[in-house]
C-alpha cells in the first residue's frame, strides 16, 4: 500500500488530507500536526479575539474525522528529521514513519520586529502575545480587559483584523505600522488612508511611519522618534516567514520558502511542498487559498488521479475579515491612474468610508480596490473571477449599480465559481449540499461553512438558495 505522509496538520494540511482521501480511499494516509488541536480555520481567528466567534466553530474536522476516514493523525507531535535515503521521517515521540510521498505543509512562523525587550531567551517577553494560532487567541483573550491599552505592531491584513477585533472586545487600541499607509501589500496610499480613517471611527488609533526601538513591560513602547504608546498587551503582527527548517536540515533547495515546481516538487521528487512553507512563482505568501489549489493539485497528482495537473498560480482576492470594515483587493492595485496601457479609475468619499479602484486591461478587470462598497466588491470580484468583459458603464460599475449581464442569474454561474472566499466554498458545493438535504441558511452554513468566515457572501448565498428552491418542481 502506497504511503502518503503530510507533515502540518493546518489549512493547508487538513486540505490535502481530504482532497486526497476523497480521491483515493485506500492509500495509507499520516498526517503529523505540532498543535493539539484539530485543525481549525486561520482565516476567522480575528472574530475569535472580538468574541463573536468560539474557538470550537473554526474547527476543520471533528473528533472522529481521522477515524472516520482511517487516517493516521498524530496531534501535538513534531517531526525531528527526515531521512530522505531511508524514506523516513522522526516523530519527537522517537517513532520513525515511513514513506513513499512526503508532504511539507509545515506553514509559517511570526516574525519579530527588532525591538529591545520583545524577547527573552528567544521567547516572546511576559505581556507580549503572537497573532498566529488558538491558543494566541486564547492568550489574548485571557489578558485582554476593556478599557485596557494594547499596541498591535503591524497594520498589515492580520494585523488590522487583531486590531478591529480587540478594539471589539473594549480595547484602547493602538497600531503601530513603519509604512506610511495600512495594508501597503493590497492597498494602494489613498485606500489605506481612507481605510484608516474607517477604523480610527471604530477607536482605532495609527502611528503610521514608526518602529518600535524598545518594549517597557506593563507600560508599553517606545518608538524610534522616542515618542511612546502606551501599553499593558503588545500583539506581534508585523508579518510571517516560511518555516523551513525540516527542509534545510534534509539538503532541500530553499529561498525564502521551499523552492517546489509546478507539479508542487521539492529539489528531491519524493518531498512535496505546499501552503505557506512553499516557494511557487504563482503564489502570494500568507494567504489561504493558493494553499487549498495547491492540495486539489497535489492529490490529483499523488494518488494518480490526473498525473498532468500543474499548479500555474491563484488569482488572489484578498478580504479585510473585521466587523463594520467591508473591504477587498484583488489583481493589480497600485497602478497609477495616469498609467497609458491601463483604464484606471478612482472614486473616493472620505467621510462615508468609501474607496474604490478599477483597473481595467482589454475591456477586463486587471485589478480593484474596494472599500465600503459591498455590492460593487461583490459584481467586480465575480468579474475578476471569470475574466468577462466589464459592463461598458465604468461609473455604474464602480459605485455597486451594475451587474455584469452574463451574471444576472445565479444559474449562469459555473459550478467552481467561489460563493464563500473564507471556507472556499463553491456553488456546486453549495448546490451538493442543498440537493443533500440542506434547505434552509443555518443547515447550508453547517454542511458548507459558507456565511460562517465574514459573513459577507450571505446575500450571494440567499440568492442561491432562492434561485434553487424556485427550480424545484411545483406540486400539482
Amino acid at each position: 500500500m502506497r504511503r502518503i505522509v503530510i507533515v502540518g496538520y493546518g489549512m493547508a494540511g487538513a486540505r490535502l488530507a481530504d482532497e486526497v482521501r476523497r480521491r483515493d480511499p485506500g492509500v495509507h494516509l499520516t498526517v503529523v500536526g505540532a498543535e493539539p488541536h484539530a485543525a481549525y480555520n486561520r482565516v476567522l481567528l480575528s472574530t475569535v479575539v472580538a468574541g463573536s466567534m468560539t474557538p470550537e466553530s473554526t474547527r476543520l474536522h471533528d473528533d472522529d474525522w481521522a477515524e472516520r476516514h482511517d487516517i493516521d493523525l498524530r496531534l501535538g507531535c513534531g517531526v525531528e528529521e527526515i531521512d530522505r535515503a531511508a524514506r523516513t521521517v522522526r516523530l519527537t515521540s522517537g517513532e520513525e514513519v515511513g514513506y513513499d510521498a512526503l508532504v511539507l505543509a509545515t506553514g509559517s512562523t511570526p516574525w519579530v520586529p527588532p525591538a529591545e525587550g520583545l524577547l527573552e531567551d528567544g521567547a516572546l517577553a511576559p505581556g507580549v502575545v503572537a497573532f498566529r494560532t488558538l491558543d494566541d487567541c486564547a492568550q489574548i483573550e485571557a489578558k485582554a480587559a476593556k478599557g485596557m491599552p494594547v499596541a498591535v505592531l503591524g497594520g498589515g491584513l492580520l494585523g488590522i483584523e487583531a486590531a478591529r477585533g480587540l478594539a471589539g472586545r473594549g480595547c484602547l487600541v493602538t497600531v503601530v505600522h513603519p509604512v506610511g499607509h495600512l495594508m501597503e501589500r493590497q492597498l494602494d496610499p489613498g485606500a489605506g488612508t481612507v481605510l484608516a480613517r474607517t477604523l480610527g471611527r471604530l477607536g482605532i488609533e495609527f502611528r503610521l511611519n514608526s518602529l518600535a526601538a524598545k518594549y517597557l513591560p506593563g507600560d508599553g513602547l517606545v518608538l524610534d522618534d522616542g515618542s511612546h504608546v502606551p501599553a499593558e498587551l503588545v500583539v506581534v503582527s508585523a508579518g510571517v516567514r516560511a518555516e523551513t527548517s525540516l527542509a534545510v536540515a534534509a539538503g532541500l533547495t530553499v529561498d525564502r520558502g521551499i523552492v517546489v515546481d509546478d507539479a508542487l516538487r521539492t529539489s528531491d521528487p519524493r518531498v512535496h511542498a505546499i501552503g505557506d512553507c512553499a516557494q511557487h512563482p504563482g503564489t502570494v505568501s500568507g494567504l489561504v487559498q493558493p494553499a487549498w489549489d495547491q492540495a486539489a493539485v497535489l492529490a490529483d497528482r499523488l494518488t494518480g488521479a490526473d498525473p498532468a495537473a500543474r499548479y500555474r498560480g491563484t488569482s488572489v482576492v484578498t478580504r479585510l475579515k473585521a466587523r463594520d470594515v467591508d473591504l477587498a483587493a484583488l489583481g493589480d492595485v497600485h497602478t497609477d491612474v495616469d498609467c497609458p496601457d491601463s483604464e484606471v479609475l478612482c472614486f473616493q468619499e472620505p467621510s462615508r468610508g468609501r474607496y474604490a479602484k478599477l483597473v481595467l486591461r482589454d475591456d477586463r478587470v486587471a485589478g480593484a480596490i474596494v472599500l465600503g462598497a459591498p455590492d460593487a466588491a461583490a459584481t467586480i470580484t465575480q468579474l475578476y473571477d471569470r475574466g468577462i468583459p466589464a459592463p461598458t458603464d465604468r461609473l455604474a460599475l464602480l459605485l455597486g449599480r451594475a451587474l455584469p449581464a452574463e451574471a444576472a442569474s445565479p444559474a449562469d454561474l459555473p459550478s467552481s465559481a467561489v460563493i464563500c472566499r473564507c471556507n472556499t466554498v463553491s456553488k456546486g458545493q453549495i448546490v451538493s449540499a442543498w440537493r443533500a438535504g440542506a434547505e434552509s441558511l443555518p443547515q447550508l452554513a453547517e454542511a458548507t461553512r459558507a456565511t460562517t468566515g465574514c459573513g459577507g457572501c450571505k446575500d450571494a448565498v440567499c440568492g442561491l438558495l432562492d434561485w434553487l428552491g424556485a427550480s424545484q418542481p411545483q406540486p400539482a
